[in-house]
């Protein structure tokens, strides 16, 4: 049974926040509900009391996440403005700083619980043919659930976006916005002039690496690849995270960005208020404000400048749908009159990856949740010291980026990342049903593995040649919208994953994981029995079954000039055809960078911020 202070000091508050729609929860959660029972009173973070509420504002910020937040931050250093910041979710909790818990809070009101539509084509070894999409519905939104995971993308991306007419987005010029936010510390590994200090964001390592990500890290140097600053002048190689962690702790951008700057009194943020729609003028060509509810009242509040949505890559369009802005056909099709035809909802990109591909081996430094929680080594280094196992991000340590078309490459562009996770499926009760895998498909496969000491890898698709699509299901603003991932609908994109796995197991072969007697586990999926293990075709197969999104959505509210047919936004983050609307989150990105996004999408919020800055003649 769990002890005492785990539960109290660990838990409490996250069960406290579970969401009570879920009629049943992992067997980790079943331990710990009479815990909860007892009344445990839970310490609450608040941002900032809301104050009384001003008819109009400056600026109006919808979604106070990884962007929306930076944007609050940064335009209400002009005293003269005053702005609003509007979230859908509640305050963050102590208890999401826990690093290794990490991947329970998609059982939390933190997560929108958002799904794809059943497909034929990918996640069909997960429930109903559906991926599960958490996104964060909270003050600091996915940069509370993620793996706290900062990388910023190779300058290529960038330069990408600057060629395609996107003025001012080249590498040197984002470098700049990274740096702006960065308070490196505690990076072992760096190159000079790559990063910063002093900034609102603290970027670390975790203080604990195993060695099973020593030996991962060992074996890439062994088959002849650097170990390197993956944030700096290359990105071929490999190494342990850099985080948004501070003193191993997550930092999230609501406790990096909003809790430094909570007694502004131009700043009013509003939660658990859920923006329905973005109010025009009578010629629907300026915005003025918003429509939001609240409980169950509705209100209107309006803005003087502009209304800026940083929602998210689904949240974002499905607004802009909601108010008329939007393919055409598709908006008439649910009874919207359109203000404007664009292509919103369009170019849904995602780093994705297979899933499960599990490795065993003989080091007890695999990371089990329950192993781990109940050892009281590591709690009293954790909560005295911030230190041990628990303040390894959701079990994952350490990657390795590639480029496959030019392997030697030092400058290459990356195009596979191999994510290392220490553990196995079955190493925490929450991952299948966070995952959403089918009972069949975790019996058969994860099952035995159990007992065993394990790490996994999982081989991202860096460049997706497939993109997808949102679409709206009607005019309810509650209703979530239609996902379309199109998972490899572009079969070049599966031959990155097979190469992944090629990789993966070469590497098994270095003296490093030797020590560790590291082996595939070798356990058909089904629905692929049919299919020679370890084949090409196979592992093609595995990927279509379990099929892991890495949560980095984006594109679907384009960056492109005018002219650009594409396009949602221009290069100045307004959209296209209004006045007084910008849209500034990973939703704008024209193509998805070779990295996390959620560096990049703090970037785009620090830009974005200068950019409304310099359109109403602030010197910056």
């Amino acid at each position: 049974m769990w002890k005492p202070a785990v539960v109290f000091l660990l838990f409490a508050a996250l069960v406290s926040q579970l969401d009570s729609t879920v009629t049943e929860y992992p067997p980790l959660f079943e331990d710990l509900y009479n815990y909860l029972l007892q009344g445990f009173d839970y310490v609450k973070r608040q941002t900032r009391d809301e104050r009384y509420e001003l008819k109009e504002y400056d600026f109006i910020i919808v979604g106070a996440g990884s962007a929306g937040a930076v944007v609050a931050n940064r335009l209400s250093e002009v005293y003269a403005w005053n702005v609003l910041l509007i979230e859908a979710g509640e305050e963050e909790h102590f208890v999401m700083d826990i690093p290794l818990l990490a991947n329970m809070l998609q059982f939390t009101h933190a997560n929108w619980k958002y799904k794809t539509m059943p497909s034929d084509n990918y996640c069909l070894g997960h429930e109903n043919g559906q991926c599960n999409y958490p996104r964060g519905k909270v003050m600091g939104g996915s940069s509370v659930l993620n793996y706290m995971i900062y990388t910023r993308g190779h300058k290529k991306d960038y330069d990408g976006w600057a060629n395609a007419g996107n003025v001012g987005w080249n590498a040197d010029e984002v470098q700049k916005y990274f740096l702006k936010s960065e308070d490196a510390n505690n990076i072992t590994l760096r190159d000079y002039g790559f990063h910063n200090e002093g900034g609102f964001l603290s970027i670390s390592e975790s203080p604990y690496k195993s060695m099973l990500a020593k030996s991962f890290v060992q074996s890439g140097y062994e088959h002849g690849y650097p170990v390197r600053d993956l944030n700096g002048k290359s990105q071929i190689g490999f190494n342990f995270h850099q985080l948004t962690m501070k003193n191993g702790l997550r930092h999230s951008t609501n406790v990096a960005f909003l809790h430094p700057i909570r007694k502004r009194k131009n700043l009013y943020i509003k939660k658990k208020s859920h923006v329905t729609r973005i109010l025009f003028d009578t010629i629907g060509r300026t915005a003025i404000g918003v429509e939001y509810q609240k409980g169950n009242k509705k209100y209107r509040v309006f803005a003087r400048k502009e209304v800026i949505i940083s929602a998210g890559a689904i949240n974002s369009p499905q607004l802009l749908m909601l108010s008329g802005i939007g393919p055409k056909d598709h908006l008439i099709s649910k009874g919207i009159d359109v203000l404007r035809d664009l292509q919103v909802g369009r170019n849904l990109m995602d780093h994705v990856a297979l899933g499960g591909l599990t490795f065993i081996v003989n080091d007890t430094s695999s990371i089990k949740t329950r192993r781990v929680l109940e050892n009281a080594n590591n709690l009293h280094n954790f909560l005295k010291y911030h230190t041990g196992p628990i303040s390894i991000p959701g079990g994952t340590e350490a990657l390795a980026f590639f480029d496959l078309n030019r392997p030697n490459d030092v400058d290459g562009h990356p195009d596979l990342e191999l994510l290392f996770i220490n553990g196995a499926v079955s190493s925490d009760e929450t991952l299948k049903k966070s995952f959403g895998i089918k009972d069949d498909v975790y019996n058969r496969v994860f099952k035995n593995t159990e007992q065993k000491e394990s790490y996994m890898i999982f081989p991202m698709i860096m460049r997706p040649k497939s993109k997808g699509w949102i679409e709206l299901k009607d005019r309810n603003p509650f209703r979530y919208p239609a996902i379309y991932p199109n998972y490899f609908a572009d079969e070049r994109d599966l031959n990155v994953i097979v190469a992944g796995v090629r990789i993966s197991e070469q590497l098994t072969q270095m003296n490093a994981l030797k020590r560790i007697d590291a082996k595939l586990w070798k356990e058909s999926i089904p629905g692929c029995e049919h299919l020679q293990f370890d084949s090409d075709d196979y592992w093609k197969c595995a990927a279509r079954h379990l099929t892991f999104t890495i949560y980095h959505l984006s594109g679907t509210c384009k960056m492109g000039p005018i002219g650009d047919p594409t396009a949602v936004v221009d290069p100045r983050l307004r959209v296209h055809g209004f006045k007084g609307l910008r849209v500034i989150d990973a939703s704008i990105m024209p193509e998805i960078i070779s990295a996390h996004t959620n560096a990049p999408t703090i970037m785009i919020g620090e830009k974005g911020s200068d950019l409304i800055k310099e359109d109403w003649g602030i010197i910056i």
